[in-house]
């Protein structure tokens, strides 16, 4: 599509509902300082990009603290409320250091000025007056955790001393209320997908060890949850997969003692302390759904805290006892929402407009049932087009959340499927861990089993199925055309894999550590096993039509690795096109969220018969 045709679809005159749905104002769930909770920082796209807000409750004063071409998400309040820091990377590449500017507004300045640019693992800032823990990854040195101490009142840190240093993944959990504690998650051992942990000082030295990676026929993984929020308490709260699916315990750490919460819920369960650590706030993850509870841990009662039905995306317990949460459903737009009451912020100007609920469809398929979700435009009946909407991860799961880019499909006709396929999580540790070895072929055998149900349905038109997805999702993409060629009309790829094994080598260290996971070694290991689950191995049968999206700067799939695999589709004249954008893993602009939705939207129109234009 030219440059030309893409301003055509952004479109002038009135604005499409599904553009609204991206312009509309959007608010994250705010994070408040512990010791001084009046103060606030969220993230807003108020301004057509994403980024920083500072929030002053008992006022109301909002202002925006950064301001960046490409948007800023990751940012983290000081436990005194006093200074506000964010990751300064370049343009979308997520390698760099960590700034910090104060709470009232001012210059910004090095968090950590003895530390060069990494990728981030971790953060977490001390109540006790100004201890620093911050973790590093870098392809030369693996992961690093550095430990900056207060000099005084007023001051900054002292220098910052490495505390810990390992060539496989790690990460800072947090750090006790006192200073005296860092939680570290780690994979020595090798699994990146089975976390063990290690509590250890400022100074580098063990204090206490948990690894449910060792001595079972399976190895489990384990998760940092948080300290207690209470001086001198060494208790952890540490998610664990021992029946099967997460759920949460009570480690203290000096004691070695562990307090089992068998809550008898039956998904995934996480949770985080309340201010006061005598109770804990539950998210329960179950079919694509969330809910909310509150456990007493002196009485061990649980207590239903009412949300409407749909998906908890991220809930905070606040000092005075009410929990607030990130709402949504597939028809309705996210809010945040109190117990107390109402919404907690509404941003002006627009709203976004609803779309459709979501339908549940469980198929038979290879490796068990399947779950999936399906969305068709209200009052149309089958054959319809259908778009197969796949996540990433892919350790991820789509959920009945509100999503603008399946509107988007449904405003123009399209029914969507999203599929839950092995390896998604919220369906336990079994369904998760099945993604191993066979990577991507077991995926797609799952959506081929939903493809089928979906056909024989009456609900898809066998001749107009799209294949879409991004990261991970687009990976699948890419893989299900070269491996099903006769199935699919159109493949809508963002920011996929497709050459595994120089993806292998220009990807940053972490996911290297993943795929070596998945994969059972390296490239140079098991060569057979990355040439099966590679793209660039089929491109050769691809028969539909290709859109490919790619930040130039992605350190997640990396653009040399696309360019390899677009130039064996132009090598032989198949019908493609390559849309490239300065950003790294997606974009954080509005403006090019909407072109390249519109992008999408033009492509299929213009390759698959009878599809309504962008």
């Amino acid at each position: 599509m030219s440059e030309t045709g893409a301003e055509k679809a952004t479109g002038s005159g009135s604005m499409p509902d599904w553009e609204k749905r991206f312009r509309a104002p959007r608010v994250s769930l705010p994070d408040w300082a512990e010791d001084a909770p009046q103060r606030a920082l969220f993230v807003s796209n108020a301004t057509g990009t994403y980024e920083l807000y500072a929030w002053d409750r008992e006022t109301g004063a909002q202002r925006q603290v950064t301001d960046r071409a490409n948007g800023t998400t990751d940012g983290v309040l000081s436990p005194d409320g006093e200074w506000i820091w964010w990751f300064n990377d370049k343009d979308g590449d997520e390698f760099g250091v960590w700034m910090r500017q104060p709470f009232a507004g001012g210059p910004d300045e090095p968090a950590v000025p003895g530390l060069d640019a990494s990728y981030p693992a971790g953060l977490a800032l001390g109540r006790d007056g100004g201890t620093v823990v911050v973790g590093r990854s870098t392809d030369e040195d693996g992961t690093t955790i550095h430990v900056v101490r207060p000099r005084g009142a007023g001051g900054r840190g002292a220098e910052p001393v490495e505390v810990y240093r390992h060539r496989e993944s790690a990460g800072v959990g947090d750090l006790s209320h006192d200073g005296t504690l860092i939680a570290v998650e780690h994979t020595e051992h090798g699994d990146a997908m089975h976390s063990a942990l290690r509590v250890i000082r400022p100074d580098g030295s063990t204090v206490a060890e948990l690894d449910d990676t060792k001595g079972g026929e399976v190895e489990l993984g384990l998760e940092v949850l948080g300290f207690a929020p209470v001086a001198g308490d060494s208790r952890l709260l540490v998610g664990h997969q021992r029946r099967g699916r997460w759920e949460p315990m009570v480690w203290d750490v000096a004691s070695g003692e562990e307090s089992d919460l068998d809550l008898g819920l039956p998904g995934d369960v996480s949770a985080e302390w309340y201010p006061d650590g005598s109770a804990l706030l539950i998210a329960h993850g179950f079919e694509a759904r969330g809910e909310l509870f509150r456990y007493d841990l002196a009485s061990r009662e649980l207590e239903r805290v009412e949300t409407p039905a749909g998906s908890v995306s991220g809930a905070t317990a606040r000092p005075d006892g009410t929990v607030e949460y990130m709402w949504s459903s597939a028809a309705e737009p996210p809010v945040v929402r109190s117990t107390s009451g109402g919404a907690v912020l509404d941003p002006p100007g627009m709203k976004a407009p609803g779309s459709v609920p979501v339908e549940d469809v469980w198929v038979e398929g290879p490796g068990g049932r399947v779950h999936a979700l399906v969305q068709r435009p209200a009052g149309a009946h089958g054959p319809l087009p259908t778009v197969f909407e796949v996540h990433g991860g892919p350790t991820w799961h789509d959920s009945d959340s509100f999503a603008a880019g399946p509107a988007a499909w449904i405003d123009h006709g399209y029914a969507v499927v999203r599929v839950n396929y092995r390896g998604s999580t919220g369906y336990g540790r079994e369904w998760t861990d099945a993604l191993k070895h066979r990577v991507g072929l077991i995926e797609l055998e799952d959506i081929a089993a939903v493809r089928e149900w979906a056909v024989a349905s009456g609900l898809a038109d066998p001749g107009r199925l799209v294949l879409s997805g991004g990261s991970w999702g687009g990976y699948l993409t890419l893989l299900g055309l070269g491996t099903q060629p006769e199935v699919w009309a159109v493949g809508l790829a963002a920011v996929p894999v497709a050459d595994y094994v120089t993806a292998y080598e220009d990807e940053m260290e972490a996911l290297k550590a993943m795929d070596r996971t998945l994969f059972g070694g390296t490239p140079e290991e098991v060569p057979e096993r990355f040439a099966a689950s590679s793209p660039l191995t089929y491109v050769d049968q691809v028969r539909a039509p290709v859109y490919i999206s790619a930040g130039v700067n992605d350190p997640r799939c990396p653009i040399r690795q696309i360019d390899n695999y677009v130039d064996r589709l132009a090598a032989r004249g198949a019908v493609h096109e390559v849309y490239r954008y300065d950003a790294g893993h997606g974009s954080l602009v509005v403006d090019e969220r909407i072109k390249q939705v519109a992008l999408e939207l033009d492509f299929a129109a213009r390759h698959l018969p009878g599809s309504r234009k962008a």
